[in-house]
């Protein structure tokens, strides 16, 4: 290939002199008699004669320092390729002259090479409006490798190197096309870090303060990444940052010096100042008058000789995630203009005096709420989860309780909902608008799997924004009525005659539109059998038809994050020469009554950050057995078991907390019980638990039992010590219990999806009896995994976990390592 170089400048302007004899060793002076230009086609002529100075009329001397100035100035002027000034004539005592230039050309377009599709979009963006304006000269060829070079070291890339070409542009008379050949080289890592001036920090501890910026080291198995000029400077700002934290608050970066190591990296020379480290002195307080200064410095918390830390001051001053800082309790209380300024008043030796100048304003009241920005929900669905009504006292604790609250509906991208207070200061009012934009909420199940030699198609509908009032408004369907924030699930899954399961719910959270008070009914009918007829005597079947009606209500105490549901449940089982439950044919009704109380404080449902969730659940039939006079110990399975009774008691809980950075910690218990009123009854044939695997079937309606995920183990492998490994499987145990512990770090957070990834311990067992429980005696597994969430198709995860403790009589000790799961429930739990 041929080498490429910039287009180079010609020789130096001349002046000539057509057949005309100056004498210079007798300069003479002269008159100006006209100037004329030639060779321009898009410069203004008069422009170009007067930058010349050579102005019709003016003196001048010939030979003299005039017209070499004259020249000089037009070639400085960077517009030209070629400069020439003739004396055209001198007639008498007057002189005519005639400029001469060659225009240099005019910049149409770039072309950029070497770079990718998406840099070069970029880097286009920032060129352009050069385009068509600009000449092709030094200026612009320095002014565009400045910049694609400070692009690309923003990228990583330092040792970038430029070269151009330019070809004519047909489009354009005198318009050339530069082409820009473009080397990156490769991106470099930071292989040193190195600090002078530190005398109270260690180097160690200040590279620890570079968070984006890191150096490279052995034990770094996954590299150190990339340097990154603009995430480097942005560590600058967090170093001096993080050192004023510590006390020092003149703390400065003097200089620093970035060099190349080596041809793969780089090194990188930092010299601070630390100064003297600072304390903490007397702090008063002006103009408070709502709260008395006992009050504000207990909600301060900072006292006397504390290390100086403007951080942690404006933390407590208005920057408390918790809500414990001095302005939310001005917030909270309608004094939406609220302000506080910490003066420091006085430093004497390493102490800081502050002052907090304070000023209160009017307290004020919600007026006018709006809402902008749902084109699909209606907007009664949002208004009724808008904790701020008018009337009532501002308070910002409130403001962040919608935003959580609309979050919750599930139907408006959570990072884009938007409240703005608009205060009216001549009536003490505030007018806040809610600013959310809708995001697909409606989700599809579709897939194939194989299992018992047969292949098994599920289809599954969940609409999260149904309008079943306009169900016969055909105009309203997209694809079906939505805006009323209803839910309707259809889901079904079948492989022929062996086996076919079908449901339906539907819920309705605000029953009537008034009150918070939740509706729902839900359906299901399941069916397996071994594909023989009837009449064979080999025949073997379960069908299993359910209806559950639910009520529920918000509860305003403890505190309004309190729920209480109620729930009929009516079930049957009828059951053909089908083994692995306590009789193999019959038919067994259930009828049962669900009380659940239960408390949601999670910020969000998908990756929560902080609060925490838990459900206490009691699940009874009526105590047939102390009802009737049948005798237990005589009586056949058909009469033992046709109305099933048990009473269940389950406790869930969650919790969340972030640690540093971005790091989020999830701690959760989980507890069952399946009780008996009459031992010689026996326990319930359904209704148990089963512990192990994916627990995406949640409630498993073909197995009557209540399916708990646990990774590291296969599904319903965790069964009771000394069971009978068939059995134990097949029907569930009536005791659980499982603890579980994950670090969570989110890798994608966007309208489009969510992600993180997680690793994880569990603990978890089975027990037959209340006598053998033991919580603290668990089959133990550890691993990592990851979770993304798709608006379309839910939560969908896959774990990896080892399993420690083998369990007795299953292949491969119960273990599995891989766990997956899709459509899974968000809690989790």
């Amino acid at each position: 290939m041929a080498q490429i170089t910039r287009p180079s400048n010609t020789a130096p302007p001349t002046l000539k002199v057509k057949g005309l004899d100056l004498d210079y060793f007798n300069p003479k002076e002269y008159i100006i008699g006209g100037v004329t230009l030639t060779g321009t086609h898009f410069i203004d002529k008069e422009v170009i004669i007067t930058l010349s100075k050579l102005i019709k009329g003016e003196s001048i001397v010939l030979p003299g320092e005039a017209t070499a100035n004259a020249i000089k100035t037009l070639w400085a002027q960077g517009l030209f390729d070629d400069v020439q000034l003739d004396i055209a004539k001198i007639v008498e005592d007057t002189v005519y002259f005639d400029i001469e230039v060659v225009e240099r050309p005019r910049l149409s377009s770039f072309e950029i090479n070497g770079v990718s599709k998406s840099q070069k979009t970029d880097i286009l963006e920032k060129l352009n409006e050069k385009s068509g304006k600009s000449i092709i000269n030094d200026n612009l060829y320095n002014s565009t490798t400045a910049t694609i070079k400070k692009f690309l070291l923003g990228k990583g890339y330092f040792f970038t190197t430029v070269e151009y070409k330019t070809k004519p542009d047909p489009s354009l008379e005198n318009g050339m096309v530069l082409q820009v050949f473009v080397d990156k080289g490769r991106k470099v890592k930071v292989h040193e870090i190195n600090f002078s001036g530190n005398k109270d920090f260690s180097s160690a501890k200040l590279r620890k303060f570079l968070k984006k910026t890191k150096q490279q080291a052995f034990y770094k198995v996954f590299g150190s990444g990339k340097f990154n000029k603009e995430k480097y400077d942005e560590d600058k700002v967090t170093l001096i940052a993080k050192m004023q934290d510590k006390g020092y608050r003149d703390a400065v970066i003097l200089k620093d010096s970035i060099y190349q190591y080596s041809d793969k990296a780089i090194g990188i020379n930092i010299e601070v100042y630390e100064g003297p480290k600072y304390y903490f002195g007397d702090i008063s307080w002006a103009g408070n008058a709502k709260y008395t200064t006992d009050i504000l410095e207990k909600t301060l918390g900072i006292e006397k000789g504390e290390v100086f830390s403007e951080e942690k001051l404006e933390k407590k001053l208005r920057g408390s995630a918790n809500g414990d800082d001095v302005s939310s309790i001005y917030l909270n209380d309608g004094y939406l203009t609220f302000n506080v300024d910490p003066v420091q008043t006085k430093i004497h030796g390493d102490t800081v005096d502050v002052e907090m100048r304070i000023y209160e304003g009017p307290q004020y009241t919600n007026n006018r709420i709006t809402l902008k920005g749902n084109t699909i929900t209606n907007d009664r669905v949002v208004l009724r989860e808008i904790r701020t009504k008018p009337g009532e006292k501002f308070s910002k604790d409130l403001l962040i309780r919608t935003v959580r609250e609309i979050g919750q509906l599930g139907n408006f991208d959570e990072s884009k909902t938007v409240p703005t207070p608009k205060p009216n200061p001549a009536d003490g009012t505030v007018d806040i608008e809610y600013a959310v934009e809708e995001k697909p909420s409606d989700q599809i199940e579709l897939s194939g799997g194989f299992g018992g030699g047969n292949i098994i198609g599920t289809l599954g509908l969940t609409f999260n924004n149904f309008s079943l009032k306009n169900i016969f408004n055909l105009d309203s369907y997209k694809p079906l009525p939505k805006g009323d924030g209803q839910k309707l699930s259809l889901r079904g899954q079948t492989n022929g005659k062996y086996y076919q399961s079908y449901s339906f719910s539907f819920s309705e959270p605000w029953l009537g539109g008034k009150k918070p008070i939740s509706f729902g009914v839900s359906a299901f009918t399941s069916l397996q059998s071994n594909g023989l007829k009837a009449a064979d005597s080999r025949f073997q079947k379960i069908r299993l038809n359910g209806v559950t009606v639910s009520l529920g209500r918000r509860l305003n105490f403890p505190d309004n994050y309190f729920q209480l549901t109620h729930a009929i449940n009516v079930q049957q089982y009828i059951l053909n020469n089908y083994p692995g439950y306590l009789f193999s044919t019959g038919t067994s009704y259930n009828l049962n009554l669900t009380q659940e109380l239960s408390r949601d404080s999670r910020n969000h449902q998908i990756f929560p950050t902080e609060g925490s969730f838990f459900r206490f659940t009691v699940q009874a039939t009526p105590p047939y057995s102390l009802l009737n006079n049948i005798n237990y110990a005589t009586a056949s399975d058909k009469q033992r078991y046709k109305f099933t009774e048990y009473h269940k008691w389950k406790f869930e809980s969650q919790w969340f907390q972030r640690l540093a950075g971005k790091f989020v910690v999830m701690a959760q218990a989980q507890f069952g019980f399946l009780g008996t009123y009459n031992s010689a009854v026996g326990e319930s044939a359904f209704e148990r638990f089963k512990l192990g695997g994916d627990g995406m079937q949640g409630f498993d309606f073909l197995q009557g039992s209540e399916v708990i995920k646990m990774r590291g183990y296969a599904n319903n492998a965790v069964i009771p010590q000394g069971s009978n490994a068939t059995i134990a499987q097949n029907s569930g145990s009536p005791i659980f219990t499982k603890y579980v512990m994950e670090l969570r770090y989110p890798v994608i957070a966007s309208q489009q999806a969510t992600a993180f990834i997680l690793a994880f311990a569990e603990g978890g067992n089975t027990w037959n009896k209340f006598g053998d429980f033991n919580p603290f005696n668990v089959r133990r597994t550890a691993g990592i995994g990851a979770r993304i969430f798709l608006p379309i198709f839910g939560m969908l995860g896959i774990d990896y976990g080892h399993a420690f403790d083998k369990i007795p009589g299953i292949t491969d000790g119960g273990r599995q390592n891989f766990t997956f799961s899709i459509a899974q429930q968000l809690g989790g739990l």
